[in-house]
């Protein structure tokens, strides 16, 4: 198995969570809506596997490159 790190592109505050450890998903899928200058910005992952770990919360501010969830394939 390998660690795959996704990352914010943007800085702003986590809006929404969509998926949740334990969760497989697909490349293309969101994982997580940040809300930056009143625009929501999807979190999509380029690669699919099984989400590990979720970084952050709902409200938490997130900078861009930070990693926000971790998947494994």
């Amino acid at each position: 198995m390998s660690r795959i790190e996704v990352k914010s592109e943007i800085t702003g505050t986590v809006w929404q969570l969509q998926a949740q450890p334990g969760d497989r998903v697909e490349s293309g899928d969101t994982l997580i809506v940040i809300e930056s200058m009143k625009m929501e910005i999807p979190v999509i992952t380029e690669d699919g596997g099984v989400v590990k770990e979720i970084l952050v919360k709902e409200k938490d501010p997130v900078s861009e490159g930070q990693v926000v969830a971790i998947l494994e394939d």
